[in-house]
């Protein structure tokens, strides 16, 4: 189906890693095959294929939709995790959670309805369709 290239480009996406750091702000949607760490603010909605890490001074305001996720910070809006949802102490969640498994650390607020044991979704990153097919058409 993929080529031996094709598979190595895909492997090397979702390992890839961002970081936005406390002190940046970012306006608008973040969408990321790889893993991503914030520790700074977001407006907008994040989508990851992989491991969401939102750390301490994480101020975002918008949904989160990842296949894992670690929350220490401040969400207001969905938090979607597909496999593994964990909440520190410090984390602060104003909005649904929807995960497959969740562990809430003492000391975790959220505000909002929980559902637990949801089928595992599939996490569609916009455009992805596209690049699978321009890679292929470039055989």
């Amino acid at each position: 189906m993929f080529s031996k290239q094709d598979q190595k480009s895909v492997a090397e996406m979702s390992s890839s890693s961002n970081t936005i750091s406390k002190g940046t702000t970012v306006h608008g949607n973040i969408e990321t095959f790889g893993n991503i760490r914030i520790e700074g603010k977001i407006v907008g909605n994040v989508t990851t294929k992989s491991k969401a890490a939102l750390g301490q001074s994480c101020e975002m305001q918008g949904n989160l939709l990842a296949l894992n996720a670690e929350i220490e910070g401040h969400i207001q809006g969905t938090v979607e995790v597909a496999e593994l949802l964990i909440l520190k102490p410090t984390a602060v969640i104003d909005g649904d959670i929807i995960t497959n498994k969740l562990v809430v650390e003492s000391g975790a607020k959220f505000n909002g309805g929980c559902k637990m044991g949801a089928s595992k979704k599939k996490i569609e990153i916009p455009g992805e369709r596209a690049e699978k097919k321009s890679l292929l058409k470039a055989e």
